[in-house]
């Protein structure tokens, strides 16, 4: 793994030593990764090599055999002794820290654009709902759909669900974004306008931990890579050195696959 220089700001995410096991498999093993606030890091990797599973335990949606993980020095899951597990009320309150943006939208399909945006903050938050609707009307606007906040998902392309599921996340005011993949369940068309809201999101400062097979936006995004293969991060660095110059096999075996694919665009299948 490279040295990387010291990033600017305080500690968002700390992940220490975190293994996952599933049907006898490690999944995850011992992976640690930081990040600082208003960093953008992508996690690349192949297939089944536990990027998803990495986020999902970031929030407790899958719950680790080991390692720890902090936001903002917090303990996500457990007491700050680390020897008691949060109960569910306590685990809510915490992702409400952590918006996630999923794979295949997640959108409640009985409620249209705006009311899935307010839900969250509504019923978690126990936020007011004037002010919640007026944020959630601001976000929709960000996302280029106010004239959809009346629509319900099934009226909607896969690249305007997604955007409603930013929005959505957006509306918890979280300290950081996880992606789980956001454009893989996009036809190729709809991708950019996807990347075009998180790139924005980028240049304001939004704190990022993204999974993604997007490699130009990676390489043009990114605060720093992580490359993930069975389970362990193999090299960690600057996108302009992960790369143009990697320092491992594997990573150079990983990158030959998207040599073609390499400006801002669909990764090949």
């Amino acid at each position: 793994m490279n040295n990387l220089a010291a990033a600017p700001g305080r500690v968002v995410l700390e992940i220490a030593r975190l293994s996952k096991t599933f049907g006898g498999q490690k999944v995850l093993d011992e992976v640690s990764l930081t990040l600082r606030e208003r960093e953008t890091v992508c996690i690349l990797g192949p297939s089944g090599s536990g990027k998803s599973t990495l986020l999902r335990c970031v929030n407790w949606l899958e719950v680790p055999e080991s390692g720890t993980v902090l936001l903002s020095g917090a303990r996500v899951g457990w007491n700050a002794a680390g020897t008691a597990k949060m109960g569910d009320a306590e685990l809510a309150r915490m992702r409400t820290r952590m918006g996630m943006v999923f794979q295949h939208f997640a959108l409640w399909p009985h409620m249209t654009v705006l009311q899935n945006v307010m839900e969250a903050p509504v019923l978690v938050q126990r936020r007011k709902r004037a002010e919640v609707r007026r944020e959630a009307e601001a976000l929709l606007e960000k996302v280029g759909l106010s004239d959809k906040r009346y629509a319900y998902p099934a009226r909607l392309s896969g690249g305007q669900k997604q955007r409603v599921g930013i929005a959505r996340a957006l509306a918890m005011r979280p300290e950081l974004l996880l992606f789980d993949e956001p454009t893989s369940a996009l036809d190729p068309e709809l991708v950019g306008e996807v990347l075009a809201v998180m790139e924005e999101l980028r240049r304001e400062g939004m704190t990022m931990l993204i999974v993604t097979h997007e490699m130009g936006f990676a390489r043009e995004a990114a605060s720093r890579i992580v490359f993930l293969d069975h389970g362990r991060v193999v090299e960690e660095d600057v996108p302009e050195r992960f790369f143009t110059a990697p320092a491992t096999t594997r990573t150079r075996q990983f990158l030959a696959r998207y040599a073609n694919s390499l400006s801002f665009g669909r990764a090949p299948a």
